[in-house]
C-alpha cells in the first residue's frame, strides 16, 4: 500500500484514529470505535477512498451498508464507485416488504432486514461494513441480497478481527479488509 505524506502507511494511518473502547457492549468485549475516525476529514476520506479501491475496477451496480457504521462507510463508496446504495436495517426499521435473517453476534443475536425491491435481479453488489469480527452479519447480509436475486461481487470491512475467524463463515465470498487487527 502507499505511503502517505507523514511516511506512515495506510494501514498504520487508518489504525492511528481507531481507538479501543474495553469492556463495551458488555464485559469482556473490546469494541473498535471508528468515531475518531471518522471526525478526522482526511482520515475519513482516506478510508472512503481505500475502500473503494478496492473494488474500483469492478462494475458495481449497488453498494450495501449495514446498520449502524457501515451505513457511514457504504454511502460515499457508493457515489465513489458510481453505484446505488442499500440499507441493511435492524428489524422495524423500513417501511416497505422486506425480507429478514437472525443470526448470532460475538456478545448476542440480531435481526437484519432488506426492502424486497432493493435489487434487480442480476445486479452486482458489494457489502461494506466497519468490522468483521465473527463474521455473522455479512453472512446475513450476503443471504438478504441473493434472496433478492442480485449478486455479490464482494465484500470489503475497514477492519477485520482476525482472531475471531470471521473469514471462516465466507468461504465463497471475495473478502478484503483495510485493516486486520
Amino acid at each position: 500500500m502507499s505511503s502517505g505524506g507523514n511516511g506512515a502507511g495506510l494501514p498504520e494511518r487508518l489504525a492511528s484514529h481507531i481507538r479501543d473502547v474495553p469492556d463495551y457492549p458488555k464485559p469482556g468485549i473490546l469494541f473498535k470505535d471508528i468515531t475518531p475516525l471518522l471526525a478526522d476529514p482526511a482520515g475519513f476520506a482516506t478510508a472512503v477512498d481505500a475502500l473503494a479501491n478496492e473494488f474500483a475496477g469492478e462494475q458495481v451496480d449497488k453498494v450495501v451498508g449495514i446498520e449502524a457504521r457501515g451505513f457511514i462507510l457504504a454511502a460515499p463508496v457508493a457515489l465513489r464507485l458510481g453505484a446505488g446504495f442499500v440499507p441493511v436495517r435492524k428489524a422495524g426499521k423500513l417501511p416497505s416488504a422486506t425480507y429478514e435473517v437472525s443470526y448470532a453476534l460475538e456478545y448476542g443475536e440480531e435481526t437484519l432486514q432488506v426492502h424486497q425491491d432493493a435489487f434487480t435481479p442480476g445486479e452486482r453488489v458489494l457489502i461494506v461494513d466497519d468490522v468483521l469480527a465473527t463474521g455473522g452479519t455479512v453472512a446475513a447480509t450476503l443471504d438478504l441480497v441473493r434472496r433478492c436475486g442480485a449478486t455479490v461481487l464482494g465484500a470489503v470491512v475497514l477492519m477485520e478481527l482476525e482472531f475471531l475467524h470471521g473469514r471462516d463463515r465466507l468461504p465463497e465470498v471475495d473478502l478484503r479488509a483495510l485493516l486486520i487487527a
